[in-house]
């Protein structure tokens, strides 16, 4: 990966926080972080 293309991909990323903080209240990111917790708690149960 270039740095082009890890400024790119960071700036998207941290675009879509600033939206999600701006228009919805933390509620996209609440949850994906929701879910993620349960990705984990189902990963952890498999090892």
């Amino acid at each position: 990966m270039t740095n082009r293309i890890a400024i790119v991909l960071g700036l998207l990323i941290l675009g879509g926080v600033a939206y999600d903080v701006l228009r919805n209240d933390l509620s996209g990111l609440l949850f994906l972080a929701r879910k993620l917790m349960d990705l984990i708690e189902y990963l952890a149960f498999w090892r």
